[in-house]
């Protein structure tokens, strides 16, 4: 599958990168994943092979990442989604906003009816909550 870009509103979700033009790499190190190249290169196999999709939460007009959105479990019955953001991109909605646009990708895109939320306790029940999607969530 190719990956799939979605217009969000206020937020850009795209495929993560690594190149010469656009690197997710400090964004990455930043949120503490300790191979930040490795990761944006698992996110491509993932796309490639129809097992997962994920999207940089982006700045629209810098194209900085400021979180991250992912489908994992695509290739089995127990879809999944995950989710995170800088703490500096806390606090402005962006996360709930790109969770829902995600959801309906999920749900009108892809066909799915249930996915996992890998998070849980009272703030990713609000999370869903504020998507605007959560029906199609199963709590943890």
């Amino acid at each position: 599958m190719d990956p799939v870009e979605i217009n969000a509103g206020t937020w850009y979700l795209r495929a993560l990168r690594a190149d010469d033009r656009i690197t997710d790499v400090p964004s990455l190190t930043e949120a503490g994943v300790p191979d930040a190249l490795a990761h944006v290169r698992l996110r491509a196999a993932q796309w490639s092979s129809g097992t997962g999709c994920s999207w940089a939460v982006a700045e629209p007009t810098t194209g900085e990442m400021l979180g991250e959105i992912a489908l994992t479990g695509l290739d089995g019955d127990r879809p999944a989604i995950t989710c995170w953001a800088l703490e500096r991109a806390r606090g402005r909605g962006m996360t709930a906003t790109a969770l829902g646009s995600v959801l309906r990708f999920a749900a009108g895109g892809l066909g799915l009816d249930r996915i996992r939320c890998a998070g849980s306790g009272p703030a990713a029940a609000r999370l869903a909550a504020r998507s605007g999607a959560p029906d199609l969530l199963i709590m943890d």
